[in-house]
């Protein structure tokens, strides 16, 4: 059994893989090909958004992201706990200083009364919020409404992390519209994933999504060899780009497929776990099915799952805020996030995955 069967994903659709390959192959226009702009604009539209700009993976994205809010030196973002470490990294690579807050334990994801106080307490300590960075764990959109109205109260940019959220919505509204701007990345693994490295952001504003085409291609202006700002170079290549455009085409119905595993999951094992909770009106990309053990530890049933040839795999072992790289950073203390490190794992989840019935 595969943990993520890309391979039986692929053969499904490989014919229509190959044609959009030989496309490219036989235009030859390798980076920034017309490819990469048809992607742009059914992305845009699958999302609701106005805008999507691509880039080279979803690092890039969120960095591209605090880039064109001006976010540097002397501003403060406020970001959960509980991630993979790209979500914290690109703050202090923009010369910003992170500040860690605690999740909901339900949900996995930022906890708006977490961020209240957070926001609260890294101003008593003289730090200067600018900016909130949130994350849509293990599939399921963040707490949207209620962390924007807390955006908005305190004049805070929102930037929402979708890398594994792609494909979720809240009342119909998808992950990637949220917030100023949204990235995600198109990781093989993610929801909706390439065979590469690729990334994007999301946008209804035509300034932020000016500046994120600029600064992805060295700070160009009219053309390549102007350059009238620092930028980076972060384009998607042509051929992920075709890739994704036919894998877009049948996203829909793989998403379908993952709801019913996900409902068969919570129907074999709400009794031994604590099994995913979706509220009312939120739908999950499902990135990942992950439950967290009630009886025994998180390693006695990795091991016993894998004595019957079922992997698991660990998201996130080792919080943010308890990483070595964000030692001399601060937050509020985390308890939710620690006890999510110590025992939640996660299934496999994936098409062709055929549950057995008890």
């Amino acid at each position: 059994m595969q943990f993520i069967d890309l391979q039986s994903q692929l053969a499904h659709i490989r014919p229509a893989i190959d044609a959009r390959i030989k496309k490219v192959l036989d235009h030859g226009q390798f980076i920034m090909g017309p490819e990469v702009f048809e992607l742009e604009e059914k992305l845009a539209d699958y999302v609701g958004v106005k805008r999507c700009i691509s880039c080279a993976n979803g690092t890039d994205a969120l960095q591209l992201a605090l880039m064109a809010l001006g976010i540097g030196p002397g501003d403060t973002v406020i970001t959960t706990a509980f991630s993979f470490f790209s979500t914290a990294e690109v703050i202090p690579l923009v010369g910003a200083t992170p500040y860690f807050v605690d999740i909901n334990p339900d949900t996995y994801n930022l906890c708006p009364s977490e961020l209240q106080k957070g926001i609260a307490e890294a101003k008593a300590q003289g730090l200067s919020p600018k900016a909130v960075i949130t994350v849509d764990m293990f599939g399921l959109p963040a707490n949207y409404p209620a962390i924007e109205n807390i955006c908005q109260e305190h004049n805070l940019y929102l930037i929402e992390d979708a890398a594994q959220g792609f494909g979720g919505s809240i009342n119909g509204k998808k992950a990637g519209c949220f917030g100023d701007i949204a990235t995600t990345s198109f990781f093989p693994a993610k929801p909706l994933g390439c065979y590469g490295d690729g990334g994007a952001i999301f946008t209804n504003n035509d300034n932020l999504a000016s500046l994120c085409d600029s600064m992805r291609v060295h700070g160009k202006g009219q053309h390549k060899y102007e350059n009238i700002r620092i930028g980076m170079n972060s384009r998607l290549d042509t051929i992920q780009a075709a890739i994704l455009l036919e894998k877009l085409e049948h996203f829909t119905a793989e998403l379908n497929i993952r709801q019913q595993i996900a409902e068969q999951y919570n129907q074999q094992l709400a009794g031994q776990f604590k099994t995913p909770v979706v509220t009312s009106g939120y739908q999950s990309a499902w990135a990942q099915y992950t439950v967290q053990a009630k009886t025994e530890n998180r390693d006695y049933w990795i091991d016993k799952l894998k004595r019957q040839g079922i992997p698991t795999a660990v998201y996130y072992p080792i919080g943010l805020n308890r990483q070595k790289a964000m030692e001399c950073y601060s937050g509020l203390a985390t308890p939710n996030t620690n006890l999510a490190c110590e025992s939640v794992f996660s299934l496999p989840m994936h098409q062709d995955l055929k549950i057995i019935q008890n």
